[in-house]
């Protein structure tokens, strides 16, 4: 199988996408990468990094928005997950983890 190139996006780049991209790094179909939509994030969303997705979740309806609004020539039609996960949880939150693990299930079924 294929490997997959996963970038999960939230806003600051420092609690939500960051747990996502650590608990997901470990799977050998998946090659992950996290980043956020504003400015100041730890690591800002780029064109480069959209191209490079095969698959963009976002934690959120806005970020999905700002998403589409900004990089809609990089997003050719590629696949967006929202999970509908609020900004309550700090890094590597267990229910944070448990609630990425349960949302993405069925987007990323294991090999």
């Amino acid at each position: 199988m294929p490997v997959k190139n996963v970038l999960f996006v939230c806003s600051q780049n420092r609690l939500r996408s960051p747990t996502a991209e650590q608990i997901f790094s470990g799977r050998s179909d998946l090659e992950v990468s996290s980043a956020g939509t504003n400015n100041d994030a730890e690591n800002p969303l780029t064109s480069e990094l959209i191209k490079w997705a095969d698959v963009i979740v976002v934690m959120e309806k806005m970020h999905r928005t700002k998403v589409q609004k900004r990089f809609r020539s990089s997003l050719n039609g590629k696949r967006m997950i929202c999970l509908d996960i609020p900004d309550d949880f700090v890094f590597m939150d267990p229910a944070l983890v448990a609630l990425l693990e349960e949302r993405l299930a069925r987007h990323l079924p294991t090999g």
